[in-house]
Order: C-alpha cells, then structure tokens, then sequence
C-alpha cells in the first residue's frame, strides 16, 4: 500500500474449509440465478477507499457487500481494505488495511482499520486478528495487513505490511511463523521493506512481492531465498511490485504498480507476457494497478487501482469484462474508488487455494 495508493466466535470458524453454502434457487426464478450471492464466475472486489468490499455478477449487480462506507473501524465496517477472497461456506476473508496520512476523503491523519477479518453472509465477523482502529505489534495486533490468505486447519497468512513481516497465525492468534523482523525495514536476508503480497506456493514455500524492495522472492520456511526477480536498484525491472503468484506452469504473475503494467515471467527471468495499464483510452497517468490474477482460461483480472476499474483482459490485451468506470472515481452502482483486489469467485488458478 502506497500512500495516497493505497465477535471471536471462533466455533464458528471450525471445519470452515470444508463447510458448502447451499443455495436454493426455484427455477422460474432466472434473475435469481444469475444474480445470486457466492456464484462462480462472481468478481469479488476490495473498493479500497469506498471502504467496502462487494460482489458483484456478470449482469453488474452487487449481490453481497461488507462495509458500510464509514472510514471507522467497527463490528460491520472495514476501512479501506486491500484484500479480499471467498474460502469456502460463504465466509469471506478480508485485509482491512486503513488509509495512510494524506489520503483524499479521509481526516488529515488518515483512518486504521489494522485487523484481517472473517465475515459470514450475514455480515457478521466470525473471527478477526487485530484490534479495530488499533495498530501494534504485540499479540493480536497488525499494522496496515494489506494481503490475507487462508490456510486450512484455522491458519492465515498475512502480510502485515507497517510492521514489514509476514506471519502465519493460527485460530488462538499464535504466531507460527514469520519472515522479516518485526517493524525494522530492509533489504538483507531475513528482512523486507514494505511487503505488500505473500503466498503459499505448493511447495511449501512463500512467494513475497517485497514493494519497497522491488523484488518478489521465493523463501522457504527457513527464511532462505530460493528464487529473486527485481532489486532495490532496478526500477526497470520492478518497481514496487504490489503482487505476485506463481502459475501452474511455473511463471510468476507480478503487478509492477509504478510501472504501470503487469508481467509475467519465467523461471529464468524471461519476460513473456506484458500488459500497461496506462495507455488505454480514458487512463490517468499512472493508474498504479495492483493486483493482477490469471484465470484458467488465459484471462487476466487487473485491479487498475487510479484509473477507479477492473478489468479482465485477454492474452492478446483487449479487455473483455469491466467493472467501474476508467479514470472516473464513485461509490454508486457501476463505479468505483481505487480498487485494490479482485477475484473471480470459484476459482484460485495460480492462487493458495484454502
């Protein structure tokens, strides 16, 4: 999260991985199917500094929100979040990050939200890590989580961005494992400087997009790198990189925010898909797209963040489906403010599933 870019009923949450939602649907009810709530196909987006996160059907309807638009962290709010997923029997699991000091709409030193939250489909939080309106890093404390990711067995992976760590914690809110020392920023092994996006890869490793380091990395749960793309000094290669994930063929999907575009690459370091965000019609300048999630069939989910839209864009780089309004910024139905995260429900190509 760049500036100006960016209740513990914890039974409930047990066997959450393999709970199923089950929707009625009475067939003379078309509208019904296809606007329904946890539909696969659905995009579930985080709408940053809408303050809300929301889904919403291919017809363009929302079909579900959390968030009520307050910029106070509280039982059914959450303040610009960067992250957000479906993990099963309807939960949803959300990175209520806050907005830095100097963000517009905001009150001059900005709002924290700090907490990850799990949220049924009532809206109800279900369990959260952190302390609404709170940032620390003492137990059960964050500082600007800006990426959430669920385990399974009640473990979360999160990146706790101000405290420049990532953390796996379980359901009593242990810490299991960290990379990074605790709110010290840098580039030496064993450390990061303003991480913004972690995964867990199949092999038991985390996969880091490292923003201010301009480096994704590979670790194992050692804490050694294994792999590296990008460095402090090159701003060619990356530049701040928001995301990362490693696809079933082995390549690395990176959202490069500060250079406008998004490249995938192999191995080797080859670059061999790339896609700018800003030189579309209608684009702001530097638009700083921040999330970017390939889809089984080629497609590609861009969270084009300034430019107020999500896209999904083709190999060939045409856009096939769009949510929000490009360089155009609102909070009615169709629009937008600064998307952070979007996914497509029912699907985790290239993504930990949970």
């Amino acid at each position: 999260m760049k500036a100006l870019g960016s209740g513990r009923r914890v039974k409930a949450w047990v066997g959450l991985a393999i709970a199923t939602l089950v929707v009625v649907v009475l067939p003379t009810v078309a509208s019904a199917a296809v606007n329904r709530f946890d539909r696969a196909g659905n995009l579930l987006i985080a709408d940053q500094f809408n303050n809300r996160v929301i889904e919403v059907a291919p017809s363009g309807k929302i079909v579900w929100k959390f968030g009520t638009g307050s910029s106070v962290a509280g039982a059914h709010t959450t303040v610009a979040p960067n992250d957000a997923e479906r993990i099963g029997g309807g939960m949803t699991l959300i990175s209520g990050t806050g907005a830095p000091a100097g963000t517009p709409g905001y009150p001059t030193g900005g709002a924290i939200d700090s907490r990850v939250l799990i949220v049924n489909h009532g809206r109800h939080i279900v369990w959260q890590y952190g302390k609404a309106g709170v940032s620390g890093s003492s137990f059960n404390e964050l500082n600007a989580p800006v990426c959430s990711v669920y385990l399974g067995g009640g473990k979360v992976l999160i990146t706790d961005q101000g405290n420049q760590r990532v953390i796996i914690v379980n359901r009593q809110k242990a810490i299991t494992w960290q990379y990074g020392q605790t709110s010290v920023a840098g580039a030496d092994p064993g450390m990061l400087n303003n991480p913004n996006s972690a995964e867990l890869l199949r092999n038991g490793r985390v996969l880091i997009a490292d923003e201010n380091n301009n480096r994704v990395i590979e670790v194992t749960k050692g804490g050694a790198i294994t792999w590296q793309y990008g460095s402090v000094a090159d701003t060619a290669t990356l530049n701040a990189p928001a995301f990362a994930s490693r696809l079933p063929n082995g390549n690395t999907l990176i959202s490069d925010s500060l250079n406008n575009r998004i490249v995938e690459v192999t191995r080797s370091k080859t670059v061999v898909w790339t896609y700018v965000t800003n030189s579309r019609p209608g684009s702001v300048a530097d638009p700083i797209p921040t999330r970017a999630v390939r889809l089984p069939n080629g497609n590609t989910v861009i969270s084009d963040q300034f430019n107020h839209q999500v896209i999904v864009v083709n190999k060939a780089g045409a856009i096939v489906r769009s949510y929000g309004h490009v360089g155009v910024l609102g909070s009615d139905l169709g629009f937008l403010n600064a998307p952070y995260d979007a996914k497509v429900i029912g699907t985790y190509f290239g993504l930990t599933k949970p």
